[in-house]
């Protein structure tokens, strides 16, 4: 299935010049956001075509106006098609007039056969669905130049028809991928404003959210340089997500532990503890995040099963908790805290040397002391 109207209108007006050997063809879309009927697709002979981004026609010009206005169906009920030799006979045709409102349709009529020359049409046909007018098919002379019989109106009056339902459906695919863009960039200033929020309840990991989400997308990337890893495009989104909310649980624990100016108690240090589950807590019910969730729960468990909350070692670790294990580990190390100052880039690389296999994953670890070594960090 074609979900994009644009594709979808250039393959059926290539069909219908070459196969029908007309000299050009057009159709006007509806486009909701300008509520105007816009024609950005043409096909036809060279200088022959109407030129694209030429019309855009509101819902006040005649030819939208006689398919889209009550008072106009006389015109256009009993007929696929107004054609521009059938006009005069159209401006003549007493029965319209009927309600006395002559002078007003026979106007109407001339400036739609104006407007018809003007771009060389010989044949209009609309596109409805459910009565909404979603399109106008414009044709061009027969490169006969013969005229178009009924057999030949009825067809395109078809495919008008089944036009309209396609581009309806394909405008309704778009309209929801769209909606679901702009949830997507809901989402990612949500989990911003979250990062930020973790930030300013502790003073002194202010940056360390940003830090972390950094140096994983790098540690993620090199491991996939160095042939241990090959992940997705969703993988490097879930471990932005994970880098921002990682310490998310810590909105839960109070500030007088967090910015403590010494070392914890150990009642303290098991509040602390106790970030990872209160962040998977506050995030579970967000579906979007199911896959960041992994690296918000266990970013503090060892290779070597005496980490938290759950004692995983090895490869019972998820790797993007590991990888934001790591990266969480060196940005604390080189930040002042409370509790300390902060170490030289050097020493904190030669401690996570040191720890490889017991504190981190080997693969992630390799990959954060590879990027020191070749200077991006």
């Amino acid at each position: 299935m074609i979900h994009e109207p644009k594709l979808l209108i250039k393959l059926i007006l290539r069909m219908i010049v070459h196969k029908v050997s007309i000299k050009h063809a057009a159709m006007l879309l509806y486009d909701p956001s300008k509520d105007a009927y816009i024609l950005n697709i043409s096909r036809g002979e060279s200088g022959q075509k109407i030129p694209t981004n030429f019309i855009r026609f509101d819902k006040k010009h005649p030819i939208i106006k006689l398919f889209i206005e009550k008072e106009f169906r006389p015109l256009t009920s009993n007929r696929s098609a107004i054609l521009s030799h059938d006009l005069t006979r159209l401006i003549w045709q007493e029965s319209v007039f009927a309600d006395g409102n002559g002078k007003h349709i026979k106007e109407l009529l001339h400036q739609i056969g104006d407007q018809m020359d003007m771009f060389g049409v010989v044949a209009c046909m609309p596109a409805y669905y459910h009565r909404e007018l979603l399109a106008v098919l414009m044709l061009g002379g027969k490169c006969d130049e013969t005229m178009f019989d009924q057999e030949e109106l009825d067809f395109f009056a078809a495919l008008a028809s089944d036009v309209a339902m396609a581009i309806r459906n394909a405008q309704l695919f778009e309209g929801m991928k769209n909606e679901s863009e702009k949830n997507h960039d809901l989402f990612i200033r949500t989990t911003i404003v979250l990062g930020a929020a973790i930030e300013a309840k502790d003073k002194y990991t202010l940056g360390h959210t940003q830090g972390v989400t950094d140096y994983a997308k790098q540690v993620a990337l090199q491991m996939e340089a160095n042939g241990s890893a090959k992940f997705n495009a969703d993988f490097y989104e879930s471990l932005y997500v994970a880098g921002m909310l990682h310490d998310v649980g810590k909105i839960g624990v109070p500030e007088a532990i967090l910015n403590k100016n010494g070392a914890l108690t150990d009642e303290e240090y098991a509040i602390i503890k106790k970030h990872p589950m209160r962040g998977v807590e506050i995030l579970k019910p967000l579906s979007e995040l199911k896959d960041s969730l992994d690296a918000v729960k266990y970013h503090h468990e060892r290779y070597d099963g005496k980490g938290y909350p759950d004692g995983l070692k090895g490869d019972q670790i998820p790797i993007i908790a590991a990888i934001i294990g790591v990266a969480d580990s060196y940005d604390a190390m080189t930040t002042d805290r409370p509790y300390r100052k902060s170490m030289k880039t050097e020493e904190a690389i030669q401690e996570i040397k040191c720890n490889i296999g017991s504190q981190f994953h080997p693969k992630a670890a390799k990959a954060m002391v590879e990027l020191y070594e070749m200077g991006k960090i």
